[in-house]
């Protein structure tokens, strides 16, 4: 009989031990989960970086750039704009943070609104239609809207579509 007891707590004490195994794995692969998404979100921040250091500091502050200088930095506001989309396409698949979105959100919605950004912005958008779609859309909802909700509304209409038509 003692010895059925013994077993049984051994057998208590190795489940216990194999849950708590099973939770600090599950726990390590979470924390390597957000570690790769910080390392990947500070990458992105650190090409923002780039990207203002050549931008005139007038436009960052607000002012408007004389002909010349605007044509000179057409390229960087370009490079700006196409970085700016790709957060969205990056949000819109979940491959950054709510929180980290939000900031990006407020910052692209803040330098869209300065002077020779939008300058730039509006000449960027007559001139590649049909591209930087996201950026496009985030504009038009006057950047309230969280790109990656716009994957879910375009799933579920997809599937609502493909009931409507009967298709498999």
């Amino acid at each position: 009989m003692i010895i059925k007891d013994l077993l049984n707590f051994i057998y208590a004490i190795a489940a216990v031990a194999t849950a708590v195994g099973v939770f600090l794995a599950w726990w390590q692969i979470k924390l390597g989960k957000k570690q790769a998404e910080t390392q990947f979100e500070d990458e992105l921040a650190r090409e923002y970086r780039n990207i203002a250091k050549r931008l005139p500091v007038k436009a960052l502050l607000g002012e408007d750039l004389d002909a010349e200088e605007y044509d000179k930095a057409l390229a960087d506001f370009y490079h700006y704009i196409d970085l700016s989309n790709e957060q969205v396409f990056l949000r819109q698949n979940k491959r950054i943070s709510s929180e980290t979105w939000e900031n990006w959100c407020d910052g692209i919605k803040s330098n869209l609104t300065r002077i020779a950004f939008k300058r730039g912005w509006d000449e960027i958008k007559s001139k590649a239609t049909g591209s930087f779609e996201g950026l496009r859309r985030l504009e038009e909802t006057g950047f309230k809207d969280d790109p990656y909700k716009w994957r879910k509304i375009y799933f579920k209409k997809k599937e609502w579509v493909k009931g409507i038509k009967g298709s498999p």
